[in-house]
């Protein structure tokens, strides 16, 4: 997991943990339903180019590749040891999918090279400025229309899933997390410059509501007609 000061925090925040992380996500967050969805509302098309951010084990860029195997998909994280077992997951699978180390605050790419950005649950560990950052870059990555689709915590859709929520951010920091408890992430996506950031769905887990997120990259202003 990237953040801003080049440095990052292995899955679930301890190196030791790592092996453990696909099933505390499958188990604990509903994983299969929210991706699922998230992919559904990303609607990606044959030949787009796809940037899965804080990819991991890159179980969502592996789901994207076998929906639609003519995408072009791109999983970038910045933790080595995670992308190794990415990428031995897409060998055994046979997917096509390039995996990059990096971090989200600084991504290795050229403006304009992405049709869509994917993201899930990782904007809950970024720090507030880690988060704005991420937000800038994904629009300078995106193309012009292009879209960014998010699955991260939200505000707590009730008082229960606040409490839930309460777990991740003892875990993550109070301050780390306050934008998502905050419903906030629109507003971060917005103040990077995409245009129609809101909340699309949301979904109950043991950790808390889980909601997914959209914005777009404005597309070019289209020239004025001269006099």
């Amino acid at each position: 997991m990237a953040t801003e000061e080049r440095t990052f925090l292995p899955a679930l925040r301890f190196r030791a943990l790592t092996p453990l992380f696909d099933p505390v996500v499958r188990v604990t967050l509903r994983e299969r339903a929210f991706k699922r969805r998230l992919l559904d509302a990303a609607a990606v098309a044959p030949g787009e180019e796809v940037l899965d951010i804080g990819c991991g084990t890159g179980t969502l860029a592996l789901m994207l590749a076998e929906r639609e195997p003519e995408a072009q998909v791109t999983g970038l994280d910045a933790d080595p040891e995670i992308l190794s077992r990415a990428r031995a997951k897409a060998a055994a699978t046979g997917a096509r999918v390039d995996f990059v180390e990096g971090l989200s605050s600084s991504l290795p790419f050229e403006d304009n090279s992405f049709d869509v950005v994917l993201s899930s649950l990782f904007f809950h560990h970024l720090p507030p400025a880690g988060k704005r950052a991420t937000a800038a870059e994904v629009r300078r990555v995106l193309r012009p229309g292009g879209r960014l689709h998010v699955a991260d915590f939200g505000r707590a859709a009730d008082p229960a899933m606040a409490a839930a929520f309460l777990v991740v951010r003892m875990i993550d920091g109070f301050e780390t997390t306050a934008d998502n408890a905050r419903g906030a992430l629109p507003a971060v996506f917005a103040g990077a410059g995409l245009e129609d950031a809101r909340v699309e769905d949301q979904l109950r887990t043991p950790l808390g509501s889980l909601a997914l997120y959209r914005a777009v990259r404005p597309p070019v202003a289209a020239s004025l007609p001269r006099s």
